[in-house]
């Protein structure tokens, strides 16, 4: 996942909504709104919120 979240192309102080419209427009259309596809919709969602914290750290920590 760290590399689809590294292809987004969202800067490291983006805030999360910046995120999800990215991960969003990954996406194919006809998957974005499939009732049947909710659940993994959400893990990517969160995935690459979860990648995103994680390089936000890594920046907080090292100050870059």
């Amino acid at each position: 996942m760290e590399a689809t979240y590294s292809r987004l192309g969202v800067h490291v102080h983006a805030p999360w909504r910046v995120v999800v419209r990215a991960a969003r427009s990954r996406i194919a259309k006809q998957h974005r709104h499939d009732p049947a596809l909710k659940q993994a919709r959400k893990r990517f969602y969160c995935k690459m919120l979860t990648c995103h914290a994680r390089h936000q750290h890594l920046v907080r920590t090292f100050r870059l």
